[in-house]
This record gives structure tokens, C-alpha cells and sequence, in this order.
């Protein structure tokens, strides 16, 4: 009978990777807000990003067609690729909403972007490779560490909306083996502009036109789109291919139903790209098992087929979260016009508003000072009823003052309740 080996201190050993796997921050949040809630305290909880589906259902076709399709047995394994229906569902979705054009042999299904991603960094990154993405951002560094790469971290500002620059990158771009942008950002919600996200994509063709004139492996691009859909106002949604067909050959895209259609649970995800390397990814996801359940792969592609209710849900949905993000930003701006240490970005896409505490060196009426951003973040749900996301979860610095406010949990009418609050514990502050 074997027996499981141990340490010094008596723990099981695990692999390294397992022993040095980093936790989620946001996790460790929710975990203390959760706590909270069950001691009966009232807390605004803007730390998820996901949806409230009391507040914000799935399309109710796209319910009823899963239901039909459970009714009518779909439940045995699907294609490996995903089903060829949804293949071309979302070839056609591609091509009518984001003028891009994929044929379904060069898009694969899985269970949503995680997945996804996971995929792409596999088939893509070597062991010791060079992964840039900028912070905040979601996960990157997380995937880079499980692909046993080296990341290269671009620090970006308030600027620039939190958007990257190819002026960032560029010191970077000779060694880099990947890079990894998304816009919608999360947990931003800015964009990248037509001109930055250009000069990026001119310098990765630069650059590999080098590396394919020595015959070097090519430096790709992962870019996350997965909240495209969902922009506000005038913002307009841009990607590389589109705006630099060369590209197509070096972008791998993230995208999926997770968010325009509040569908985080149905885990519904694709990758579209070069059809080598689609088919590398899936056959990672093959061994790894990542598929989507085969009846929400068929309802999905029946709803996406029908452009009336999809058009009308998104209409929808973004009216809603738009109202919210609007809604909180024009609170921050009246708690900073009266004096106080906040501030907020403009609300341009997803279901994120980025806000600032600049709240380092304050000091409650206790006595207390507020030296550090957990600190802060203590304060604000403590004594403003209110969760927030700092940056540094998403590999910004430790010190950073902005966070992350999301508003798919959010009721319209708790927007101005969240903001008195705030300014009752802003008010107690020195």
C-alpha cells in the first residue's frame, strides 16, 4: 500500500507548479464580502464580473431552444471543433456584425474564453517564451505562469484609458513570442482608438517580416474581444484584421456569448484564427475535454441565427448596463466636484467603470491612516457599504488608487444608494 509523500512540515508535496500557483484576488475579496453578507450586513457588491440573472436574464429564446434541445436528448458528446451548425452560426455573426471573415474550419468551440485562452497560450507559447500584455488586465499573467513563460508586464495609466500603447510595447517587441491585448478591456471597460490599435498592428508586421525573412518563429497576437458587443455611445469597437488584413495571419481572437448575452453560465466561447493553428488548439481542447455541452452549442447557433432577437437583446442589455455606468460615473464626478478624493473614467464598453480612491495618507476619525491600497479598499467596504476591485488584482502596481466598479449585479435604483454612501464615509475621512 503506497502512501503519499510529505514534507518537512508535514504537508503533501505537490507538483511546483501547484505549490506556487498564485490564488485569485478577486476570490479573496468576494470570499470577505460574502462573509459579511452572511453576518446580515448590507454591502453593494460591485466586484463581479458577471451578471445578476434576476437582473439580467438570458435571451428567453435562447433559454427555450437549450430546453428543446435537452428535450430532444442532445446530451452525447459534441464535435471536437465544435457542432458545424454553431461553426457557421458564428461565422455569419462574424461577418454581418464585426466584418470579419471566418470560414468554420478556422473557429473552434469550447466551453467559454477560459478554455479558449488556455488553448491559445498551449499551442502558441514554449517553455521560457516572452508573453507582453499590458496590466490591468484579466488573467494574463496567470496563463503566462501556467505556460511556464516570462512575462513582460507594460504598466499602463490613466493617459491612456488603462490602453496600451505600441510606443509601450515596443522595446519589447524583439523578444516577445506573444502578445496578449483585449478591448472591450476588462476590468477597465475603455477601448483601444483606431490609430493606437493600428500603430500596434504595424509594428507586429514590422517585426515579422524580419523574423519570417530568417525564418523565425513569428511573434502573435491573442486578442481578447469577448465584450465587443457591448460598447456605449459613440465608442466604436475596432480589431487588428479589420483594420490591418495582414494581421490574419498572427491574431488569434477570444470571443463567445459569456457577455453579450449574459451568459456567463452557459459556457459558450470560440477562437477564430490561422486554420494551422485552430487545429492545433483543437486538439488541446480535445484531450483536455474543454467542450461546450453539445444541446447549448445547438441553441446558440439557432439563436445566433436569428438576427431580430439578437439585435433587439443587445439593444437592450446595453441600454441597461449603459444606464448604471452613466449612472456611477456622474456620481464620482459630483463626489469629486464637492471636494472629495475620487474620480472615474468615462464609461465606454463592457460592464466595468473604472474609478479612483486617491485616499493614501488619509486618516479616519479614529485616528487611523489609510497607508496602503488595502487599506482603502478596507475603508470603502467597512464603512461605505460598498466592494470594489482594486487594480492590483489585475497585476497593477501594489500601490495603485484605481479600481475596477462592475454593474452586472447592480439594480439601477442601489446607483445613487452606492454613491450617498460613499460620500457618508468619504466625509469621515482627514
Amino acid at each position: 500500500m503506497s502512501t503519499a509523500t510529505l514534507d518537512k512540515n508535514n504537508d503533501l508535496i505537490v507538483s511546483k507548479l501547484a505549490e506556487d500557483i498564485i490564488g485569485s484576488e478577486i476570490i479573496k475579496l468576494a470570499a470577505e464580502v460574502n462573509e459579511k453578507i452572511k453576518k446580515g450586513e448590507k454591502v453593494y457588491n460591485l466586484t463581479i464580473g458577471d451578471f445578476n440573472p434576476k437582473i439580467f436574464p438570458i435571451p428567453s429564446e435562447l433559454k427555450q431552444a437549450i430546453i428543446d434541445a435537452y428535450n430532444d436528448d442532445q446530451t452525447n458528446y459534441p464535435a471536437a471543433d465544435g457542432m458545424l451548425e454553431l461553426r457557421q452560426a458564428v461565422a455569419k455573426l462574424l461577418k454581418n456584425y464585426g466584418n470579419l471573415d471566418y470560414k468554420p474550419d478556422e473557429i473552434v468551440i469550447a466551453g467559454g474564453a477560459r478554455p479558449v485562452i488556455y488553448a491559445i497560450f498551449r499551442a502558441l507559447v514554449d517553455n521560457g517564451d516572452t508573453v507582453v500584455f499590458p496590466v490591468p488586465s484579466w488573467n494574463n499573467n496567470h496563463y503566462t505562469y501556467l505556460n511556464h513563460a516570462r512575462p513582460v508586464m507594460i504598466e499602463t495609466s490613466p493617459a491612456t484609458n488603462f490602453m496600451p500603447t505600441a510606443t509601450d510595447i515596443k522595446p519589447y517587441i524583439g523578444s516577445a513570442h506573444l502578445i496578449a491585448l483585449c478591448s472591450p478591456l476588462n476590468p477597465t471597460g475603455t477601448t483601444f482608438r483606431k490609430k493606437e490599435l493600428e500603430d500596434i498592428c504595424d509594428l507586429i508586421i514590422a517585426e515579422n517580416n524580419i523574423r519570417n525573412a530568417k525564418g523565425q518563429k513569428p511573434v502573435y497576437l491573442m486578442y481578447d474581444q469577448i465584450y465587443w458587443a457591448l460598447t456605449h455611445g459613440a465608442t466604436k469597437h475596432y480589431d487588428p484584421v479589420t483594420l490591418r488584413p495582414e494581421m490574419k495571419n498572427y491574431t488569434l481572437f477570444v470571443d463567445g456569448i459569456s457577455k453579450s448575452l449574459a451568459a456567463t453560465g452557459i459556457r459558450v466561447g470560440w477562437a477564430m484564427g490561422p486554420k494551422k493553428i485552430i487545429e492545433k488548439i483543437k486538439l488541446i481542447l480535445t484531450h483536455v475535454g474543454a467542450w461546450a455541452p453539445k444541446a447549448e452549442q445547438i441553441a446558440t447557433a439557432s439563436y445566433l441565427n436569428d438576427s431580430t432577437n439578437y439585435e433587439t437583446f443587445l439593444a437592450d442589455i446595453k441600454i441597461k448596463l449603459n444606464d448604471r455606468l452613466v449612472g456611477f460615473y456622474k456620481g464620482f464626478q459630483a463626489l469629486k466636484a464637492e471636494g472629495y478624493k475620487v474620480d472615474a473614467i468615462a464609461p465606454e464598453a463592457a460592464i466595468y467603470l473604472t474609478v479612483q480612491f486617491a485616499l493614501h495618507g488619509s486618516k479616519t476619525i479614529e485616528g487611523k491612516e489609510l497607508k496602503t491600497t488595502q487599506d482603502i479598499t478596507k475603508y470603502i467596504l467597512d464603512e461605505g457599504k460598498v466592494a470594489l476591485v482594486p487594480f492590483y488584482a489585475f497585476g497593477a502596481s501594489s500601490d495603485s488608487s484605481w479600481y475596477r466598479l462592475s454593474v452586472g449585479t447592480c439594480k439601477l435604483e442601489d446607483v445613487d444608494a452606492v454613491i450617498e454612501s460613499l460620500r457618508s464615509a468619504l466625509k469621515k475621512l482627514e
